[in-house]
């Protein structure tokens, strides 16, 4: 049986963590979902495009390392699958750990995707194609169920697919005000997950991991295209963005990191995944130190 949102939003609580592959961290995959078990967050999230038949058995690994988290693709990349395949190897992880595995899919973007040997263009009419071809019923596997499935969606067309063709949206490098137009388009009851960055320090340091993780998507149309919607203009990417737009974005310093949860929480997200930096990178030592400040939003 199908997983529904609102079991999903119960589960899920109100805060998890999203992560890039462990291993562009040297990070173990199996210990990290441990340790962010352990802390008491109830998601996993990890990026990367996801592309390959051994993501996934990573993702599962990470599924057997713990009892009761849930563990989603943050995304894995259309352009990387046949739509059979990716249906084969979901409904795999899916039916060995109900209701714990959820598959975000995106359009990723024109640099990853032409390393993948594709060139990047109608992204929403790839992802229509997708979507209509994952469900084809001569991919069923008899018995067995898609997980739900999010995309990364960012502008009124991808949130209008994902709220009439999937479960709802995981949307990423956003800000509150994106959150607020999402829920808008996603209406009450699609699942609404979006990613915050943060460091907790407020140092010289701090500042210079927050601009350093900035200055690598301000590159992507994507994401400035989005910003764009929401009063940010050229002068905000230039030189890895403005203070305004880092700021905005990447929340330095206890108060600032739990006003953006609040706000995106008070704007209409259902969960909201902690990507926590250092040294430009996610770093699990720090999930104890971030559990202690997300206290209040932690699931009891």
């Amino acid at each position: 049986m199908s997983v529904t949102t609102g079991e999903l939003r119960s589960r899920l609580g109100r805060v998890g963590i999203f992560m890039p592959p462990p291993e562009r961290l040297g990070a173990d995959p199996v210990a990290t979902a441990a340790a962010v078990e352990q802390a008491g967050f109830t998601s996993l999230w990890v990026g990367g495009g996801n592309t390959t038949p051994d993501a996934f058995e990573e993702r599962r690994s990470q599924l057997a390392a713990s009892g009761s988290l849930i563990v989603a693709t943050g995304i894995a990349s259309i352009w990387a699958w046949e739509p059979g395949q990716l249906r084969s190897v979901a409904e795999g992880v899916a039916g060995d750990f109900p209701g714990r595995f959820i598959l975000g899919l995106g359009v990723s973007h024109a640099p990853a995707v032409a390393a993948l040997g594709h060139v990047y263009e109608r992204p929403l009419e790839k992802m229509e194609k997708f979507l209509d071809e994952l469900d084809h019923p001569a991919y069923h596997g008899g018995e067995r169920e898609l997980p739900p499935i999010v995309l990364a969606a960012l502008g009124p067309k991808m949130l209008g697919l994902a709220r009439h063709q999937a479960l709802g949206s995981h949307p990423y490098f956003t800000t509150a005000d994106h959150t607020r137009f999402a829920r808008r388009v996603l209406g009450p009851d699609g699942l609404l997950v979006p990613e915050v960055a943060v460091t907790l320090g407020t140092d010289q340091a701090a500042h210079a991991t927050a601009r350093a993780y900035a200055a690598r998507y301000v590159r992507l149309p994507n994401y400035t295209r989005n910003l764009e919607r929401f009063g940010f203009g050229p002068v905000d990417f230039a030189d890895g963005g403005s203070d305004r737009l880092v700021s905005a974005v990447i929340p330095s310093g206890v108060p600032a990191v739990l006003s953006a949860v609040r706000a995106h929480l008070d704007a209409g997200a259902d969960h909201v995944v902690i990507q926590p930096l250092g040294d430009g990178a996610f770093t699990p030592a720090a999930l104890a130190e971030l559990a202690t400040v997300l206290s209040e939003f932690m699931k009891k």
